[in-house]
């Protein structure tokens, strides 16, 4: 046997004997295979990897972290290889790993210009590599294998506590230099112990000299033929630099409107959806995964049935089919009511009217203070005064305005029918959000602000095309197309691990640092779309958001459908945004407010009294902001967490788990996964998965939690397919008369795995 077989072979054994005593595994097998190998030519490294494995399930879910000693020993050996340094020593030189990597142009110089090495030397010092033990399986593989900085040749440089580094580097560049190096330690303390994880472009492009760092966007598109093919432009380079894009398609006007007076020219809304979608799969995502759009459209809109609710599914013309994008139905309140009227058998007969956009201005003659034309869509309902409501009557017995007439039920019928098969539409509840928005201001009494959420429902910013003011040609020659930017959303997002968090009892100190690098990337970011960086700043929105509320309620011993997991959404989700509010505020304090803060309801008050936030603490905070001012036009959004949540170790989102025990499989890999930290307690409260649960109760929670997240939620409606048309009309009627602002897939068990777009998953 050879000295570095023997080195080896010890080092396994070494591994496994730490295992057996942590966890208790019977690994006398296993020992005995090693040693048998021992004078062979394969890897004993990876033999106790497949073997460990092999072993994951419900009865030995520990096996996962015996799984992932045996990987750290493979990626160490790997850069120690790849960077010339002793693989015992785990870690190398932190400053040579930056300097290389930028000589190779995967880092940006940006962080040799900010820090000396004796910074980054006493930054190195701070890396903890024990913290690598606390990753189970899956999540240090996906860590490895989509996030780690590799060179051009794919050889991999980078380890896990240096992304983390990297990451609380890149963010905190710009801090004040006598604060910087703590806020560093801060930021690394954060996300190396898994309190909390960054959204993916961060994860991925911090330090790096590609890429961006926001998640999502959402654009606004103008009824001209600039408008539609200058959002195709603006969504090709937003979708090349990996975001998920929302587009909000109900001013464009329906299939036979006029253009320019000639009756009956509109080819409507589906052939410009058919462009993007080419777009999304052209235009893919730095050549990892195709692009990824969601297309919402008024339930009012003219073609909601004339080709929209069909665009995703087998049936119809394949020449008026958009198989690659996502759709969203932007839904009043007034729509919903219609639903509950009903004859003496229970049939539906509330009446519902669609218009298009375009003849509803030429007709009605609605005009804003400054003379611009306003359609229906440009009104929501308050609490207290029916805007939206008044004008769609005044629309609907208007002689002269042209309209399809349908049941209610039957449209929300092809609603349902599409969600059963393809996952979509998703639902978009325009009243609430307008209703709850802290940033109304500005737009004039009832007028709408936010016309759709983005790619994953969790977004609810204020939003307005863009328009091209004037083409000319300059004194040199060139043609200069000037163009007003609207409000183009950008999300920020990031999300506490509430399993780690919660119990470690650490929010307020995590949640003062994560809203710091969530205001960060603001500045640091590099927007390729011009209207975009210009939102972003002005609003300067973030979105702090959580996963693993499963995990944390089968730690805590509360069963999923009771009231005490509602009781307890509503307290943790309380304290999370007390936390959050404070954390920005106080950061106005040091940095100033957002630029639209005089006016909002953060200012006013009205923010607190809407959710009913009568407590001492509360009181005080309100008078805090109101004098100090808020760092953050919007605060908290919760975003699916799939793949990050997975790296932090915890359970999707705010979803209930797939199974107690399942296969994990994507394009490159398959093993077994089981629920984190499973055992003969906490097994009782992951039994019931996520289409066994009464859903029900699960709208309870998401609407106590709703109450104190100032934006939406990617909430997924889990149903068996053969769930009754009425069961599922139930669930939607009860999400919206509990408050919920959107809804994201329905997600049936006779579907297909659905691919999301990662971009949100922070």
């Amino acid at each position: 046997m050879t000295t570095k077989a023997k080195s080896m072979t010890q080092t396994v054994l070494d591994g496994l004997t730490e295992a057996n005593a942590k966890y208790g595994m019977d690994i006398n097998d296993i020992k005995q295979r090693i040693i048998d190998i021992a004078n062979s030519e394969k890897d004993p490294n990876q033999e106790a990897l497949f073997y460990a494995l092999n072993r994951i399930s419900m009865d030995q879910p520990n096996w996962t972290f015996v799984a992932s000693h045996f990987y750290l020993e493979q990626i160490y050996q790997d850069a120690a290889e790849n960077r010339s340094y002793d693989a015992t020593k785990q870690y190398g030189n932190f400053y040579n790993l930056i300097t290389t990597l930028t000589d190779e142009g995967i880092y940006s110089t940006s962080l040799l210009e900010a820090y000396t090495k004796d910074e980054i030397d006493q930054l190195q010092a701070e890396i903890q590599p024990d913290r690598d033990k606390i990753f189970n399986y899956i999540g240090l593989f996906l860590l490895v294998d989509r996030y780690l900085a590799r060179d051009h040749e794919r050889n991999l440089y980078e380890l896990p506590q240096e992304r983390f580094m990297i990451i609380a580097m890149t963010l905190m560049q710009n801090e004040a230099p006598e604060k910087r190096v703590e806020l560093i330690k801060e930021a690394y303390w954060a996300l190396s112990n898994l309190y909390m994880t960054v959204a993916t472009p961060t994860l991925s492009n911090s330090g790096k000299s590609y890429g961006q760092l926001s998640s999502c966007f959402i654009d606004t598109v103008d009824d001209s033929l600039d408008g539609i093919y200058l959002n195709n432009w603006d969504i090709a380079r937003l979708s090349k630099d990996g975001g998920g894009i929302g587009i909000y398609y109900g001013k464009v006007r329906a299939l036979g409107s006029d253009i320019k007076k000639f009756k009956g020219n509109s080819s409507g809304v589906v052939p410009w959806i058919r462009l993007l979608n080419d777009t999304a799969v052209s235009v893919d995502q730095l050549g990892q995964r195709q692009g990824a759009v969601a297309i919402y459209l008024d339930v009012f809109h003219k073609d909601i049935m004339n080709g929209f609710l069909d665009l995703k599914t087998n049936n119809g013309d394949e020449r008026r089919k958009a198989h690659d994008i996502f759709t969203g139905v932007s839904i009043p309140d007034l729509f919903m009511q219609q639903l509950k009227i009903v004859d003496e058998s229970g049939k539906g007969i509330g009446q519902w009217h669609t218009f298009c956009p375009h003849q509803v201005k030429q007709v009605m003659g609605w005009k804003d203070a400054e003379g611009n034309p306003l359609g229906l869509e440009d009104f929501y309902d308050e609490t207290d005064e029916k805007y939206f409501t008044e004008k769609y009557n005044e629309a609907v017995n208007h002689p002269l305005l042209p309209r399809k007439t349908y049941r209610a039920m039957d449209i929300m019928a092809r609603i349902m029918v599409a969600q059963l098969e393809t996952g979509t539409p998703y639902m978009f509840y325009r009243d609430e959000v307008n209703r709850s928005n802290p940033n109304k201001h500005g737009r004039g009494i009832g007028r709408t602000s936010i016309y759709c959420s983005n790619l994953c429902t969790e977004i609810a910013q204020n939003m307005s095309p863009t328009t091209i003011v004037r083409e000319y040609q300059d004194e040199d020659g060139n043609i200069v197309i000037v163009r007003k930017p609207g409000d183009f959303v950008v999300c920020n997002l990031s999300s506490v691990n509430l399993p780690n968090a919660v119990r470690g009892d650490v929010l307020e100190r995590l949640i003062r640092v994560q809203v710091r690098m969530l205001d960060n990337v603001i500045d640091l970011n590099t927007i390729s779309v011009g209207q975009a960086e210009v939102t972003n700043k002005k609003f300067r929105a973030v979105g702090l958001g959580t996963f693993g509320w499963h995990h944390l309620l089968a730690l805590e011993n509360i069963h999923w459908e009771s009231d005490e997991a509602v009781a307890y959404a509503d307290k943790v989700y309380e304290d999370i945004a007390y936390y959050t509010i404070k954390a920005s505020m106080e950061l106005a304090k040091e940095k100033g407010t957002y630029s639209q803060f005089a006016g909002s309801e953060w200012e006013t008050g009205r923010y607190f009294e809407r959710r009913n936030y009568d407590s001492e603490r509360w009181q005080d905070l309100k008078e805090d902001v109101a004098t100090t001012g808020i760092r953050n036009g919007w605060l908290m959004a919760v975003a699916p967490n799939s793949s990050t949540a997975k790296i932090g170790g915890s359970t999707d989102g705010i979803d209930p788990i797939y199974a107690v025990e399942f296969a994990e499989e994507k394009k490159n890999f398959k093993f077994k996964v089981t629920a984190p930290d499973l055992d003969h307690k906490t097994y009782n409260y992951y039994r019931r998965a996520r289409h066994e649960l009464d859903q029900t109760w699960s709208i309870k929670q998401n609407a106590a939690r709703q109450r104190h997240v100032d934006q939406g939620i990617s909430f997924n409606l889990y149903v068996r397919h053969d769930v009754k048309a009425k069961e599922l009309l139930n669930m939607h009627l009860t999400a919206w008369e509990s408050g919920l602002k959107t809804t994201y897939y329905v997600r049936s068990t006779s579907q297909t795995q659905i691919e999301e777009c990662e971009a949100c998953h922070s």
